[in-house]
């Protein structure tokens, strides 16, 4: 992996709400603890300690948010001191952070800190080798809705960790007509028609289509934006050459990593890629207690 590691302003404007952050991890926490962790609860309440966390493979980190806020919630005392920063590309063996504070609750909380800091890291790592693949290219690779469930908004953050861009979040925020809604309406016209009347301005209108025949209805009824459904590379290159810059092209379906540049050499401006977020393997981290701890206790 190359390191061209995303804009920080990009990254704060993508981080969801801190309220959403805290309440994520503290139902997380209450779903490991339960009535009290048995383990833990065997140590002396005064002990304290320090542990770092090492990457065992290269990586995109992504999750300091949710990492350190599972700590601080189980104790206020507890403090995690950094040593990269999320966007930021690992190497194998390097160290994320230290966490020092009471032994119980670093004992107590370090499996759901590392749960989120494994997986989203692992979402930013598959997500850079998307952006990577396309490098010097005009194209915008998009994420999906399909995310693990509970963790849309930490995956589409996830996303702009590793260099990727994100489409829309949920139903609510964009209208993208398929092939079930112009059924329904009876004809891709109908379909538009029913959205410049019933959509407030400002809400992005996207019409899927199936073949060159469907993309010219579209344009047709004057969209702004087309999602390309399983084109071939023959038909993504006339779909570009018909479409003359009038409304933004979104290739998807059947997208995977070793075709991505073919496609986006075909001239779209999008390509959605589910793969992103549904297929997420968690990187390999280690959190340790060091060989020092035992001096603060």
């Amino acid at each position: 992996m190359s390191d061209p590691s995303p804009n920080p302003r990009a990254l704060t404007e993508s981080m969801p709400p801190p309220e959403h952050v805290r309440v994520h991890v503290q139902r997380s926490l209450e779903e490991d603890l339960g009535r009290g962790d048995l383990t833990a609860g065997l140590l002396p309440a005064t002990q304290t300690a320090r542990a770092e966390v090492v990457t065992r493979e290269a990586a995109v980190l992504c999750g300091q948010a949710w990492f350190e806020l599972a700590f601080t919630l189980a104790d206020a005392r507890v403090a995690v001191h950094w040593q990269a920063a999320d966007g930021e590309l690992l190497e194998p063996g390097a160290r994320l952070c230290q966490v020092e504070g009471p032994l119980r609750a670093l004992l107590s909380a370090e499996r759901t800190a590392l749960n989120y800091l494994q997986t989203l890291s692992g979402t930013a790592t598959r997500v850079r080798r998307y952006a990577d693949a396309v490098a010097g290219l005009p194209v915008r690779i998009l994420d999906t809705r399909k995310t693990l469930p509970g963790l849309r908004r930490e995956q589409k953050y996830a996303v702009r960790c590793g260099g990727c861009h994100n489409h829309r979040m949920g139903l609510f925020d964009v209208v993208l007509i398929k092939e079930n809604h112009i059924a329904a309406t009876g004809s891709i016209a109908a379909a538009v028609a029913l959205a410049r009347r019933q959509v407030p301005p400002g809400v992005p209108v996207e019409i899927e289509v199936e073949s060159i025949a469907q993309l010219e209805q579209a344009l047709a009824a004057g969209v702004e934006r087309v999602l390309l459904d399983n084109f071939g590379l023959g038909d993504l290159r006339r779909a570009v050459a018909l479409n003359k810059c009038r409304a933004r092209l979104e290739a998807s379906g059947g997208v995977t990593l070793d075709r991505l540049r073919m496609i986006a050499e075909t001239g779209v401006n999008d390509i959605s890629v589910g793969d992103l977020t549904k297929s997420v393997r968690a990187v390999d981290l280690s959190m340790r207690l060091r060989d020092d701890s035992q001096c603060l206790s």
